[in-house]
């Protein structure tokens, strides 16, 4: 590895039923088995009057109403007909037929008053044997608070379903990010077989969103989400797109950059790193040199290094090497870029753009997903050598991949995917792909230049002093030389907020970093940006550090936050 410059400054597309819901005609064929005479249904009925009761079932079944009844009409308790009361009261406590509840996460905690009381009531009724019956008439009637007996509840909000519980930090680090309520849901999803018709239809409907979001008709080209974090597509690129003893030019920006050339190295990849300042990158004069010294195999660009907030001009970079150097590849790690910065695999001519699923896309972390050009693909297949990793080898995925995209295809296995984070993932892109992209685009600009100028007004300095390098989904800041990291950490933290410490490892005690991407930015009904700056401000003046007056562009919506 050598350095140059090292000195220079619901979604459901199956029709299944949601989780936790049961279908309304399942509930009807039990209430219809459970009222009809003997013999009027030759299928649920008949089988519960057979069926021969259980210990548990004697134990948990309520008992029936008490009422009068005439000798001939009463049921002995080891009747048929008293059997099937039994085992029928047990299925109807599955049978609700109430709108089914949100999953509960600190981000979606809104369950029914009423529903928690039912189930409650439920479960006493179980033990005690008390039946419905017994609070209508005949007895002591229980008189009941209203607020824990209401049975209806209007239809939350757009609001309502993404903003965060009291209790829940708000989360503004620069991934994982805040996610929608919606997608949270996704990841409740049953269980299913990963080579059965209805997830083969989510995943492959999800690989071909990520081709409108990558924005590439390219059918050559092949979009792959496998389990695994982001650094996963390092090891995708060193394993099959460059051998071993082969040229990479590797751009630094960051720690990412370090990292990326690391794993590189460690699969042979002969490395050349060229390095910038703290908050600079590399200028394009210098990459220039640097192609013109010698043959590469390829390049390798950090979109936005997470570690600085700094943003590569990928597209200048791109037209550049095509230019200087057209045989060699563009690869672009783009896990804190895509989602919330433009990437335009097919206009930029990118060989391969590496992301993952916890940022700017808005889905919980564990997916890795890269867009592969036909030309790496080519490249791939004509290896000297076998790809020099098992898990990431592309021969293993391709095919699976285009198995899963190729309507009417039988998918084909190598190792079993995600289901619920897959569909997490298509739920979070049907999301996006519902508006333009730009405007997604324009709504992440918009964001960070208000954090940006709520950081300048209260005195502090990015790491990134060129406004032309500065990331949209990110901002990076240094603090005040006597505020410690981790006491503002801990104070922001206290008024409900959570902010990322330094990564850099020069600068790691020196700054803080603010992600602002996803549901954050774009649903308008959320304030967590404004909560961010608000509890930053107060949390800096505890500290003892003077901000300067609140910029009145910085924070448009007066709101108690804190």
């Amino acid at each position: 590895m050598s350095d140059i410059g090292s000195d220079h400054p619901i979604n459901k597309t199956d029709g299944s039923t949601a989780a936790g819901a049961v279908p309304s005609w399942f509930a009807q064929v039990a209430t219809t088995a459970a009222s009809s005479p003997p013999g009027a249904s030759p299928h649920l009925a008949d089988l519960l009057r057979t069926a021969p009761p259980s210990p548990d079932d004697t134990k948990l079944a309520r008992p029936p109403p008490a009422t009068q009844s005439s000798p001939s009409t009463q049921s002995s308790p080891s009747s048929p007909s008293s059997r099937a009361q039994s085992r029928l009261s047990i299925i109807s406590r599955h049978l609700d037929e109430r709108a089914s509840l949100d999953i509960n996460t600190p981000y979606s905690v809104e369950r029914l008053a009423s529903t928690t009381t039912a189930d409650e009531e439920t479960k006493e009724d179980a033990m005690t044997g008390r039946n419905d019956d017994d609070d209508k008439g005949g007895g002591d009637s229980v008189t009941k608070d209203a607020d824990t007996t209401a049975t209806t509840q209007e239809p939350r909000t757009t609001a309502e379903r993404s903003a965060p519980s009291a209790d829940h930090p708000t989360l503004m680090i620069p991934g994982p990010v805040e996610f929608d309520s919606t997608v949270l849901q996704a990841m409740s999803h049953y269980s299913e077989s990963h080579m059965g018709p209805a997830f083969a239809a989510v995943f492959g409907a999800t690989l071909t969103q990520l081709r409108a979001l990558f924005q590439t008709t390219d059918p050559g080209a092949q979009a792959l989400v496998i389990a695994g974090s982001g650094t996963l597509g390092w090891d995708l690129v060193a394993a099959n797109v460059v051998e071993a003893g082969e040229a990479v030019l590797v751009l630094h920006t960051g720690y990412f950059g370090d990292g990326f050339a690391a794993c590189l190295a460690a699969y042979g990849i002969a490395t050349t790193s060229l390095r910038a300042p703290i908050g600079c990158a590399p200028s394009l004069a210098e990459i220039e040199a640097a192609l013109g010294a010698r043959a590469y195999q390829a390049i390798a660009i950090t979109h936005v290094d997470t570690s600085t907030g700094v943003r590569a001009d990928v597209g200048a970079i791109a037209a550049l090497v095509r230019r200087a150097s057209p045989r060699t590849l563009i690869l672009v790690d783009g896990v804190c870029s895509v989602g919330a910065e433009d990437v335009p695999f097919d206009r930029w001519h990118l060989d391969v753009v590496l992301t993952a699923s916890q940022k700017g896309l808005g889905c919980p972390a564990g997916l890795s997903i890269a867009m592969i050009s036909a030309r790496v693909l080519a490249r791939a297949q004509s290896r000297a050598r076998p790809p020099a990793s098992y898990y990431a080898s592309c021969a293993h995925w391709l095919p699976v991949m285009r198995a899963y995209e190729e309507a009417g295809a039988a998918p084909r296995y190598f190792a079993t995917p995600p289901t619920q984070l897959v569909r997490a993932l298509h739920v979070s892109l049907s999301q996006i792909l519902a508006r333009p992209l730009a405007a997604r685009f324009d709504a992440h600009r918009a964001a960070s230049g208000r954090v940006k100028r709520a950081v300048a007004d209260m005195g502090l300095v990015q790491l990134a002093p060129d406004p032309s390098l500065q990331a949209h989904g990110m901002t990076a800041f240094y603090l005040p030389p006597h505020v410690a990291a981790a006491d503002l950490l801990a104070a922001v933290a206290a008024k409900g907020v959570l902010l990322a410490g330094g990564l850099h490892r020069e600068i790691q005690s020196r700054y803080v970093r603010m992600g602002h991407m996803g549901a954050s930015v774009v649903d308008p009904s959320r304030t967590d940006i404004d909560r961010a700056l608000r509890a930053l401000r107060a949390s800096l003046i505890e500290l003892g550090y003077e901000c300067g007056a609140p910029g009145s562009s910085a924070l448009t919506t007066p709101r108690t936050m804190l």
